[in-house]
């Protein structure tokens, strides 16, 4: 046992030989409790804040997208002589104050027929589905390769009658892709009628 006691104090002396001396340096001016702030190098992660960046960007361009005006396109007829209908492919739609009436074809034909019937402004059961029973009696009773695409809808609104209504006839034509439509005046006879 003795020759590792020796070993290890060989050891120790070779240690102190090659090794700095290390001396710990006491400041004698500092005041006891207070420590200095440490500076440190700060990183900010901005990857978070472009993913924002990106996610508002994206976010605004869909809603201008989905917030643009649309304009509903009306059709007038022009001044000059009258054109030919066919009565079959024609539903007339009367607007009043409060009131909607429809016929097919002509006024006198359906007026002597008492075919002047009453309907709401209801999708499924108002002038929507008048609308939609023409254009099936059309797809039956196809004559040419209009079927459907050959109503003509005839809006005549009195001057009593509100936008809304009005408005609510047009988005039943959009509902129900009625491609040809017209507002037209009404006949006195129809006016005297919606006054009844």
């Amino acid at each position: 046992m003795i020759w590792v006691w020796n070993g290890c104090y060989y050891v120790s002396n070779i240690k102190t030989l090659f090794m700095a001396e290390l001396t710990v340096a006491v400041n004698e001016n500092r005041r006891a409790g207070v420590r200095r702030m440490k500076k440190h190098n700060l990183k900010t992660d901005m990857t978070p804040m472009v993913d924002l960046g990106f996610l508002l960007i994206a976010f605004f361009v869909v809603t201008t997208e989905l917030i643009k005006p649309t304009m509903a396109d009306l059709y007038m007829p022009t001044e000059g002589p009258p054109t030919d209908l066919a009565k079959s492919k024609s539903l007339t739609v009367l607007l009043g104050n409060s009131t909607i009436f429809y016929y097919n074809g002509n006024w006198q034909d359906a007026l002597k027929a008492g075919q002047i019937f009453q309907t709401n402004f209801s999708y499924s059961k108002g002038i929507g589905e008048v609308i939609r029973k023409k254009q099936q009696w059309l797809d039956i009773n196809r004559t040419n390769d209009e079927a459907r695409n050959g109503l003509m809808l005839l809006i005549k609104a009195d001057n009593e009658a509100s936008y809304e209504n009005l408005l609510k006839v047009m988005d039943e034509i959009a509902i129900n892709q009625v491609k040809k439509y017209a507002i037209v005046k009404l006949t006195q006879e129809e006016k005297d009628y919606l006054k009844k």
